[in-house]
């Protein structure tokens, strides 16, 4: 394994690009990083990478992008998606193609598959923008200047597609649940049998630093998850031991679930613009019927998470009281 000297992320401020940057520095890796706000502490600048500015000049002498920064939520609008998600690739792309960065890691989603589908799948499943979920489709959408600046020999490439990554911080699968079922809002559709496909953050941070540090990772692409699904109903019932809930998470058949939902995406986000995440993409996937493969990761990276579902809940617990939020 070679380790790089200097590293850049972006989305530094972020779950996913604060746990990396730890790491990275645990491990002796020089780093920095860019986001909307500045952290000086840790050498992030600000920056906004849909478009092009001085923040790209901070991938001078580095040897690897980490590039993590992305619109995380299913309620932006399509724009928000296009500018960020999709455009803002091409503009982290041309920063380390101007500094001489010769290595590029992306971080994609499990979403680009989108979420209609019936068996496991792996790396060689079909990607589409059509599945008509602005997230899902511009996780597919981003990974393509990612792709193309590989073929055309501008960079080496790497795609890793996590999967549900929960753990300390973890704001969609720990902190949004946690509030929805305070505010009694978290339900359910196809009666909790959806399948859910948890990667615990540590084991995430595996997988994207094995890809990033193996000749063997270059020019791939990875599903990195914990190896299993499991149901909604068991997930997010922990989340409900958290809060002492005697009861486990509402679940309703999805088309009841789907009309319940609708009322209040109207009452809430579009008549009291409160902006949450309650809408039909957050609903559609809790519904997903299989899950993703790890053997591509597993053979050609020795990829295997080593935190347990029960581990990664216990640490995510501990955390959740440490910093008073349950």
């Amino acid at each position: 394994m070679t380790l790089p000297k200097r590293a850049l992320i972006t989305g530094a401020n972020g779950f996913i690009g604060r746990a990396l940057m730890a790491r990275l520095q645990q491990m002796g890796v020089e780093t920095c990083g860019v986001d909307l706000a500045a952290d000086s502490a840790r050498q992030v600048v600000a920056g906004d990478i849909s478009q092009a500015g001085p923040w790209q000049d901070h991938a001078r002498d580095c040897d690897i992008i980490f590039h993590t920064a992305a619109v995380v939520s299913n309620s932006a609008k399509p724009e928000l998606y296009r500018a960020i998600s999709v455009s803002g690739v091409r503009k982290v792309l041309d920063a380390a193609v101007q500094n001489n960065v010769p290595r590029f890691i992306h971080l994609s989603s499990i979403a680009a598959y989108g979420l209609d589908f019936t068996q496991d799948v792996d790396e060689t499943a079909p990607i589409t923008t059509l599945s008509g979920f602005s997230y899902c489709d511009a996780k597919a959408a981003s990974e393509h200047p990612v792709l193309a600046a590989h073929a055309a020999g501008e960079i080496s490439g790497t795609i890793i597609r996590p999967g549900d990554v929960y753990g300390p911080g973890s704001r969609p699968w720990v902190l949004i649940p946690l509030d929805m079922i305070r505010k009694n809002q978290f339900l359910l559709p196809a009666n909790g049998k959806g399948i859910f496909s948890p990667v615990y953050i540590d084991n995430l941070l595996d997988g994207i630093i094995a890809a990033a540090t193996q000749a063997s990772g270059v020019g791939q692409i990875f599903n990195i998850t914990d190896g299993q699904g499991i149901t909604c109903l068991d997930f997010f019932s922990h989340h409900y031991r958290w809060l002492g809930e005697t009861t486990t998470p509402r679940s309703l058949p999805t088309p009841l679930a789907t009309g319940l939902t609708k009322a209040a995406d109207l009452l809430l986000n579009k008549m009291l613009k409160q902006q949450t995440e309650i809408n039909l993409a957050s609903l559609a996937m809790m519904t997903r019927q299989a899950t993703y493969s790890i053997a591509k990761a597993q053979r050609t990276l020795n990829y295997n998470p080593a935190v347990s579902l029960e581990a990664g809940m216990r640490k995510t617990e501990l955390w959740l009281r440490e910093t008073k939020q349950i």
